[in-house]
């Protein structure tokens, strides 16, 4: 007798994770590789967060904590909204989750039914559509490209073909790096309120900016899910520790989920991260070095033959157009990694329609990487 798989289980994999695994297997042989496909901070946590988990570790404070968080990281959050925004948080909106992912997981269930119809740009980060799919809930692509900055915008929600349940955006984004303004975050927060549809604002990447100031949907609305995390500028990757803020309608369904599904986030994480708002200075070096990167890149690529580029206006990323190149880039990057030892990112994780004539490069890494990559990559295509 055959059994049956789920279908839910059947989405498309996580490209990226299959590019890092390959990257390892060729390390693990002894040969070089320059790791610009994972979004991963190459610094680890600030010394402070560490010195908190060992004083955590010592004590007698490691069971499970309340579903939601531990109340002192929930209050330290709501502050951190008050000193960097401006906006006033109450602690009890603040839901502490296993990652970013689990906060996905978490309001994505809690805020469509099966059947629902959510939008999303293309390009975008994969886990948000494939996490619909698994749910039963229907991503809508919009096509968002160089003249909407790789963003959402309210003429593409108007053009999506029929109502909408649902809208995620991200700022600055993955894998683009463009950021979203005040007014546009207004205009499409407006829009959404205007339509009934719940705005999912992926803000993971605030803190890691160049020259453009991000904005928060809180500012802008009373009814949207607020995703944030310890892994990107606070340099906690693997920790695996986020957080939202949640709507009052929302709070306790995603409480209850919460409580069923992951009975609570990582106690010592936790108890460490307590810590890493004051880490500022650290983790503000972090951010100068992906200036430095950036700008490096941004000067090299182009010489390399990668001139078509997105604006990289924050986190880690540069989006590059490789279309008169190939229009495979999974075959692309997996010819870049063998025979130049350089991982990058197939957009066909990111688009489905048009990734095949993109790449994605992360400059999250260490200076002197990013500097061999683009000479490996400027004498690979000359």
């Amino acid at each position: 007798m055959v059994l049956k798989v789920a279908q839910r289980g059947l989405i498309p994999p996580f490209i990226v994770m299959e590019v890092m695994r390959a990257a390892n297997e060729r390390q693990a042989k002894g040969e070089d590789v320059f790791h610009l496909e994972v979004g991963q901070p190459e610094t680890g946590a600030p010394g402070p967060v560490i010195a908190a988990a060992k004083v955590a570790l010592s004590s007698d404070t490691l069971g499970y904590t309340e579903a939601l968080g531990l109340p002192a990281l929930r209050r330290r959050i709501a502050e951190h909204y008050k000193d960097r925004y401006g906006a006033d948080v109450d602690p009890s909106r603040v839901v502490v989750t296993t990652g970013s992912s689990a906060a996905f997981m978490l309001s994505f269930l809690a805020a469509f039914e099966p059947g629902d119809r959510v939008a999303l740009a293309n390009p975008s980060y994969p886990g948000y559509r494939n996490i619909l799919l698994a749910l039963g809930v229907t991503p809508v692509t919009l096509p968002a490209g160089p003249d909407s900055r790789f963003q959402p915008s309210v003429e593409l929600l108007r053009r999506a073909g029929g109502p909408l349940d649902g809208l995620i955006v991200a700022s600055p984004s993955n894998p683009a790096g463009t950021v979203l303004g005040a007014s546009e975050l207004g205009a499409l927060s407006g829009y959404c309120a205007d339509k009934g549809i719940r705005l999912i604002s992926d803000e993971i990447y605030h803190g890691i900016t160049y020259g453009r100031q991000t904005a928060t949907a809180l500012l802008t609305t009373d009814d949207a899910v607020v995703v944030n995390s310890f892994s990107k500028y606070f340099s906690m990757t693997g920790w695996r520790l986020g957080w939202m803020v949640v709507p009052a309608d929302l709070a306790r369904a995603i409480e209850c989920l919460a409580q069923n599904l992951f009975i609570s986030p990582p106690t010592l994480s936790q108890h460490a991260a307590i810590a890493v708002f004051d880490c500022r200075d650290e983790l503000d070096a972090n951010v100068a070095r992906y200036a430095n990167n950036r700008e490096l890149l941004l000067d090299r690529l182009p010489q390399a033959g990668f001139d078509r580029l997105a604006p990289a206006d924050g986190a880690f990323y540069i989006y590059a157009d490789v279309g008169e190149l190939t229009d495979d880039s999974e075959d692309f990057c997996r010819r870049m990694l063998t025979e130049t030892g350089v991982a990058t990112t197939p957009g066909i994780d990111f688009d489905e329609e048009r990734g095949g004539r993109f790449i994605r490069f992360s400059y999250a890494g260490a200076t002197g990487d990013m500097e061999e990559a683009a000479e490996r990559l400027r004498a690979w295509r000359h």
